[in-house]
C-alpha cells in the first residue's frame, strides 16, 4: 500500500458529516473521527520511517518497495536517518552539521514528548498534503510535524542550540507559524526560495520594462507573488522621442506581465501571481480600472493580474469637495520635477503641478505638464463599481503610509496581499539592460504568531517573539536573490522581515468577547503593542550581536528617538478595561520605564531590521495552526473549502462549542466599521501594513440595522456603501485595503448546512 493506492478511505465522508446537523446539533465529533481515520488509513501505513522511543523504525512496506536498501524493521538513531536523507538528496547537509548529533537526537526526542496532536481534520490533511516531505515517487511520507518543526528550528538557528530550542518550542506549541515558503522549504535540498513576496518598480523606458519582465519571470519561477509599481510609466498618447511617436500607455505592459506570470508558475505547482499598482492621479487611471471589467475588450482585459491604487489624502479631499481633479502624465512630471512620478508627494505638489499645466514649454509650444481632468466623485464611483463587480482594486492610502514610515525614504506601493510597505529607490539602466545605477526593491520573509497560544505563553512571551525575529532574520540572510539585483540589494541593506498574527477571532470567542466590541479593539491594540516592543528588542539584540544596523539607520525616527515619543507619554494599559488587563496578567506589558530603556538601547546600538511587523491574510496556513485567519472575523462557523479533485472539505472554527457559538458571527453579518477599528488598533503599533479584506453582503434584507445609512434606502449593496466604508477606513488611519468580498445568499436552502442552522447546538 502507498499514497497512490489508498482504497475506500472514510475520512472525507466523516469530515463532510460535520456540515449536516442531526436533530438540531452540529456533529463536531465527526471531525475528530475523521482525524483518527486519516492518521490510521492514510498516514500510519505510509510513513517511510516511524519514530519510537528515540529510535527510528524503517517501515517494512516502504523498504520492501525497493525505494531504499535499508532493512525493513531496522532501528536507526535519528541522526542516522538524517544522514540517509542527506545522502538521498532530501535534506541539505550544512545546517545539520552545525550541530552535534547528540543535540539533534535530544531535541527530536523532546519534540516527540510534547505529544503534538491535530485539532481538526483540515489541519492534518493540509500538513501531510502540502508541507510534509515525501519520497521522490510521492508514495510515502518522510516527515511528521515534529520533523518539520525540527528542520525549521535547526535551519533558522544556524548552529545556535539555545535558539534552536526556542524556535522548536514555539513551532511545536503552535505559538509561531512561519509562512508557507519558509515552513515548507527549510532544510530541503530541492526547494524554492524562502521569501513570501516581492515588490519591483518599473521605470519609464524600454530597457527597464524589458528587464522588469525578466525579473518578474525569475521571481515567479523561484518564489512568491510579485507587486509591480507601474506609476512611472508614461500614459497613453504621451510623446516618444519628442513627437516621433505616441506611447501606448500602461495596459500593454500590464498584459505582458500577466502573460509572464501565467507562464512562470513553478511547473504548475502554483499559479503565477502579480499585482499592478498605479497612483490614482495617473492619467491612465480610468483605462487601468476598466481592464478588470467583465465587458472589457479581450485585447486589454486582465484576467489574472490583480489591481491596486495608491491613493493620497488629496484625492479624498477633492472627492469630499466634489471638485474636479487633474490626472498627470508621468513623462512630463519627471521632466519638470526631475524625479519619477511615484516619488512625488502629490499632497504637496498637486497645486504646483496644476500651475505647471498652465505654463507653455517654449521648446514644444505645449503645456509643460499635460493633464486629464476628471470629476473626483465620478472616479470614486468608478472605484466602487469595480470593487462591487470584481473585488478590485486594492487601496493603499499612501499618505497615511508615508506619514508614519519610520525609515528615511518613500514607500511607493505594496505586494500581492497589500501588507508589505517598505521604501524603494529607483534604478537606471542602459540600452543593454545593465544597471548604471542600482536601486533597491523589496523582498519580505513572513511569519505569524498564534494569538491563542501566545496568550498562554506567560513569561515566555517576550523570549518567544525575540526567537521569531532571530529566525526570520536568518531566513533573510540565507535567501539567495542575486538573480534580481535590485531585490538582492534591498534585502542586504534592509534585512526586512514581517512578523504578524493569526487567531484573533478564535481567541476572542474562547474568552467570550464579541468581535464587534470595544474590548476586542482594546485587546488587539495591547497585543500588537507587546508584539512591537519585543520585536524591537529582538532586532536590537541582533544589532548588538552583529555590531551592525540596517542601512541608513541613523536617519530613521528610531535613531532620533521620535518613534518612541508616543510610548513615553501614553498610558496604553490605563485605557483598557479590567477584563482585558486580566487576560494579560501573566504577560509582562512594557511600562513607560521599559520604553525609556529600550529607546536608549536602540539609539545606542541600533536595529538590524528596517521593518519588523506585517499582517498577512495567512489563509490556508492558519488551518495547520488550527485557528482563524489573521485578525479578521471568520467567514463561517463551519468553513467550506474546495480541495481540487477531493471535493469539499469542512473546517470548524477553533473552539466551537455550544458555549462559544454565539461569539462566532460571520464576517458577512458584521458591521465592517468594527473590523476597521480593530485593524486601526493594530496599525498604530505596526511599522508596515495589515492585509484587510472587506466582507459585504449583496443584500441586507435580513440585516436591516447593520448600516444605519441604509434605512429607507435600498437593501442591496451599493457603490455608496463602499465609498462610505473606504472613507471611514481612511479617517481611521487604515494603510491598506485588500479584496472587497461579496456574499450572495443561496436561494436554495433545502439542503442547507450547519451555517444555516440558527438554533443549532454542538
Amino acid at each position: 500500500m502507498s499514497l497512490k493506492n489508498i482504497k475506500n478511505p472514510t475520512y472525507f465522508e466523516l469530515n463532510n458529516q460535520i456540515n449536516i446537523p442531526v436533530n438540531g446539533q452540529i456533529p463536531l465529533h465527526k471531525d475528530k473521527e475523521a482525524i483518527v481515520a486519516f492518521l490510521k488509513e492514510n498516514v500510519s501505513p505510509n510513513r517511510a520511517f516511524s519514530y519510537l522511543n528515540k529510535n527510528v523504525i524503517v517501515n517494512g512496506e516502504w523498504a520492501e518497495s525497493g525505494h531504499t536498501n535499508l532493512e525493513a524493521g531496522k532501528k536507526l538513531s535519528y541522526y542516522e536517518k538524517l544522514k540517509w536523507m542527506i545522502e538521498k538528496d532530501y535534506y541539505e547537509s550544512e545546517f545539520i552539521y552545525n550541530y552535534q548529533p547528540e543535540f539533534i537526537e535530544e531535541l527530536r526526542f523532546w519534540l516527540a514528548e510534547q505529544n503534538f496532536t491535530f485539532l481538526s481534520f483540515m489541519a492534518a490533511y493540509k500538513f501531510y498534503k502540502q508541507y510534509a516531505l515525501k519520497t521522490n515517487s510521492n508514495d510515502y511520507y518522510l516527515e511528521d510535524p515534529e520533523d518539520r518543526a525540527l528542520m525549521n528550528a535547526l535551519y533558522q538557528a544556524n548552529g545556535d542550540e539555545r535558539l534552536a530550542r526556542d524556535i522548536a518550542r514555539v513551532i511545536i506549541n503552535r505559538r509561531y507559524q512561519p509562512a508557507t515558503p519558509t515552513y515548507a522549504n527549510n532544510g530541503r535540498a530541492r526547494r524554492g526560495e524562502f521569501a513570501s513576496c516581492f515588490i519591483i518598480q518599473v521605470q519609464d523606458n524600454m530597457s527597464d520594462i524589458g528587464r522588469s519582465i525578466t525579473n518578474a519571470l525569475q521571481l515567479s519561477r523561484k518564489a512568491g507573488g510579485v507587486g509591480l509599481i507601474l506609476g512611472n510609466l508614461r500614459s497613453a498618447g504621451s510623446p516618444i522621442k519628442k513627437m516621433d511617436g505616441l506611447a501606448s500607455g500602461i495596459l500593454p505592459v500590464m498584459k505582458l506581465f500577466e502573460d509572464s506570470f501565467s507562464y512562470s508558475n513553478q511547473l504548475g505547482t502554483r499559479p503565477g501571481a502579480g499585482v499592478a499598482y498605479l497612483p490614482v492621479f495617473h492619467a491612465d487611471v480610468i483605462d487601468f480600472l476598466s481592464a478588470k471589467k467583465e465587458n472589457a475588450d479581450e485585447k486589454v482585459r486582465l484576467k489574472t493580474l490583480s489591481l491596486g491604487l495608491t491613493v493620497p489624502d488629496k484625492f479624498y479631499e477633492l472627492a469630499k469637495a466634489n471638485a474636479k481633479m487633474a490626472t498627470f502624465d508621468p513623462y512630463f512630471v519627471e521632466k519638470e520635477l526631475g524625479m519619477p512620478f511615484t516619488y512625488v508627494d502629490i499632497d504637496k505638489e498637486y497645486d504646483h503641478l496644476v500651475d505647471l499645466s498652465k505654463e507653455i514649454d517654449s521648446e514644444t509650444g505645449m503645456p509643460k505638464i499635460r493633464v486629464k481632468w476628471l470629476e473626483a466623485r465620478a472616479l470614486e464611483q468608478a472605484i466602487s463599481e469595480l470593487q462591487q463587480e470584481s473585488g478590485y482594486p486594492y487601496i493603499i492610502n499612501i499618505s497615511t503610509v508615508n506619514k508614519v514610515n519610520p525609515i528615511a525614504g518613500r514607500i511607493l506601493g505594496s505586494n500581492l496581499c497589500s501588507e508589505i510597505l517598505q521604501i524603494q529607490t529607483p534604478s537606471v539602466l542602459n540600452e543593454e539592460q545593465e544597471y548604471t545605477t542600482l536601486g533597491q526593491d523589496i523582498v519580505c520573509n513572513l511569519g505569524s504568531t498564534n494569538i491563542i497560544n501566545m496568550m498562554d505563553s506567560g513569561a515566555d512571551f517576550g523570549q518567544d517573539i525575540i526567537a521569531m525575529v532571530k529566525g526570520l532574520t536568518f531566513i533573510s540572510d540565507a535567501s539567495n536573490l542575486s538573480f534580481v539585483p535590485t531585490i538582492d540589494k534591498g534585502n542586504k541593506m534592509n534585512h526586512a522581515i514581517g512578523l504578524g498574527a493569526m487567531g484573533l477571532h478564535s481567541y476572542l470567542a474562547a474568552n467570550h468577547i464579541q468581535y464587534e466590541s470595544q474590548d476586542a479593539v482594546d485587546f488587539t491594540g495591547l497585543y500588537f503593542l507587546c508584539l512591537n516592543y519585543y520585536s524591537l528588542m529582538g532586532s536590537n539584540i541582533v544589532a548588538q550581536e552583529r555590531k551592525a544596523t540596517f542601512h541608513n539607520f541613523e536617519n530613521s525616527s528610531y535613531a532620533s528617538g521620535e518613534y518612541f515619543d508616543k510610548y513615553l507619554t501614553t498610558d496604553y494599559l490605563g485605557k483598557v478595561s479590567n477584563r482585558i488587563k486580566e487576560l494579560f496578567k501573566d504577560i509582562h506589558i512594557p511600562t513607560q520605564e521599559d520604553w525609556v530603556e529600550l529607546k536608549q538601547l536602540v539609539q545606542e546600538h541600533g536595529l538590524f531590521n528596517s521593518y519588523r511587523i506585517a499582517l498577512a491574510p495567512n489563509g490556508s496556513i492558519s488551518y495547520v495552526n488550527d485557528c482563524s485567519a489573521s485578525i479578521a472575523p471568520i467567514i463561517n462557523r463551519i468553513e467550506e473549502r474546495q480541495e481540487g479533485q477531493v471535493g469539499k472539505l469542512y473546517y470548524p472554527a477553533f473552539g466551537l462549542t455550544t458555549d462559544t457559538i454565539s461569539y462566532y458571527k460571520s464576517a458577512y453579518e458584521q458591521d465592517m466599521r468594527w473590523q476597521i477599528r480593530i485593524y486601526e488598533a493594530a496599525t498604530e503599533h505596526t511599522d508596515q501594513g495589515l492585509s484587510m479584506t472587506m466582507y459585504l453582503r449583496s443584500d441586507f434584507t435580513e440585516y436591516p440595522d447593520l448600516y444605519e445609512w441604509k434605512k429607507g434606502d435600498t437593501t442591496k449593496l451599493t457603490t455608496r456603501d463602499l465609498s462610505i466604508l473606504r472613507n471611514f477606513a481612511w479617517h481611521h488611519q487604515i494603510k491598506s485595503m485588500y479584496y472587497t468580498r461579496q456574499y450572495t445568499a443561496d436561494t436554495d436552502k433545502e439542503h442547507g448546512g450547519a451555517n444555516e442552522c440558527e438554533s443549532c447546538m454542538i
